[in-house]
């Protein structure tokens, strides 16, 4: 007789035993490696000034701004043209009183020149003489040198969660080899008689492994994910398809295992007894109140995190969104980008206010059980009066059916304290990855 889950913990309780996993040590990566959600491990500092000159922000003229006081279309002001500013050559000359010079975007302002003019706001008079028919205040349109890095000075501070902007100001002052945290190495297993690979045709009572496609799908923007195939449900074809798993591709162990269709009841003991037997395992989760996602089953295995996840699609899925991708960022350092923005609600990659979401209006009733978070997924009907919500419509339908996941959009949270939610009641839809 199998038991029923042995320590069903909320949702929260799991939380705080993965906030116990250390993010993962720095490494280099050469610029051209970075990808937009790297974390910075520590300080950088500015190698140069940046801009390394006061540079023009517009096409115009480089003018002194007292020379303009005043200046409008119904009083023009007249200043003599001494040159034209190329944006590949620095001015050799000084700016005096009553003179201006034409420059591009980007180009260096001669000295003297505090303030650009923009070209739509001037008309050549003739004679090298420019008629200027509005004023400026000093510094319109100047980028001022080292207003953007100033040598020797902080660069961007460790835990800063790299964004395309961040890279791109890492281009631009040159730095081409970064530290930041390492991102997690993933192995993925699925479990179970009836499983088969994609591209064969199932037999009678063989189904496709989808979750080894789909797990992959989503785990691929967060970590280096390797597939070790399909394990059967016997001990020791799964003890062995375990170990290779946690050693990893190439040999090189594994931050975190997730294997597919071996937590529910039937297998569940199956796996337990599976990690046991491979030595130096603690079990962390027996069960979670989450619907969809009650029979998780997590245990630390030579110091690996493995995730026996439910085998259910849907249920698969929504598990890894709520718990499995934040804890990948949780190792790839974003929860101590979070605790660099000042963010609470734990300051931790868990924070679901800092996941992508769009608010909406709820459709119709919804009951819960008290005592489990549910998430229900919903898709969002785009009203026709601009201004108002969105309708989240709940999408039924059973955890193992793909159709449920591919009409939806993202989830709603009912609260394990709350019986329901309301018709008319504003929730956070959180999104599925559109990738």
């Amino acid at each position: 007789m199998h038991k029923d889950f042995l320590n069903v913990l909320a949702v929260d309780d799991v939380i705080s035993r993965l906030l116990d996993f250390a993010p993962l040590p720095a490494e280099r990566r050469s610029l051209a490696d970075l990808a937009a959600g790297s974390v910075v491990a520590e300080t950088l500092i500015a190698p140069e000034d940046l801009p390394p000159a006061n540079r023009s922000g517009m096409d115009g003229y480089a003018v002194r701004a007292a020379d303009l006081f005043g200046a409008s279309e119904f009083n023009p002001v007249w200043l003599d043209c001494v040159g034209e500013i190329a944006i590949d050559r620095p001015p050799c000359f000084t700016l005096e009183a009553g003179q201006c010079a034409a420059i591009v975007t980007g180009g260096h302002l001669p000295d003297g020149a505090d303030a650009v003019i923009m070209v739509e706001h001037t008309k050549p008079f003739g004679a090298g003489v420019i008629e200027m028919r509005r004023s400026v205040a000093p510094g319109e349109y100047v980028m001022f040198k080292g207003e953007d890095a100033t040598a020797g000075q902080p660069l961007l501070t460790a835990g800063t969660l790299l964004r395309a902007q961040e890279i791109g100001l890492l281009a631009a002052v040159g730095m081409m080899e970064v530290p930041v945290i390492r991102r997690p190495r993933v192995s993925l297993l699925s479990t179970g008689d009836e499983l088969v690979p994609p591209g064969t045709r199932p037999e009678p009572g063989q189904i496709r492994d989808v979750n080894t496609s789909a797990l992959a799908a989503m785990i691929a923007p967060h970590a280096e994910v390797t597939a070790f195939g399909i394990a059967p449900d016997r001990l020791e074809p799964l003890k062995a398809a375990l170990d290779e798993a946690l050693q990893g591709k190439n040999g090189t162990p594994a931050d975190v295992v997730f294997l597919s269709g071996g937590s529910s009841i039937g297998v569940r003991d199956l796996t337990l007894e599976a990690l046991q037997s491979l030595g130096d395992t603690e079990i962390l989760c027996h069960g979670v109140a989450l619907s969809p996602g009650k029979p998780l089953i997590l245990a630390r295995c030579r110091q690996t995190l493995v995730w026996g996840l439910p085998g259910q699609v849907a249920s698969a899925q929504v598990v890894m969104l709520i718990l499995g991708l934040p804890f990948l960022r949780h190792l790839a350092g974003h929860s101590l980008a979070a605790l660099r923005d000042g963010k609470t609600q734990n300051g931790t990659a868990f924070d679901q206010r800092r996941w992508p979401s769009r608010p909406a209006m709820l459709s119709r009733n919804i009951a819960s059980r008290q005592g489990r978070e549910d998430y229900v997924r919903v898709r969002l009907d785009i009203p026709e009066n601009p201004g108002e919500l969105p309708r989240a419509v709940p999408v039924p339908g059973l955890s193992g059916l793909l159709r449920t996941l591919l009409d939806a959009e993202g989830v709603i949270r009912i609260p394990a304290r709350l019986e329901g939610l309301e018709a008319g009641t504003t929730v956070e839809t959180l999104l599925f990855d559109k990738g």
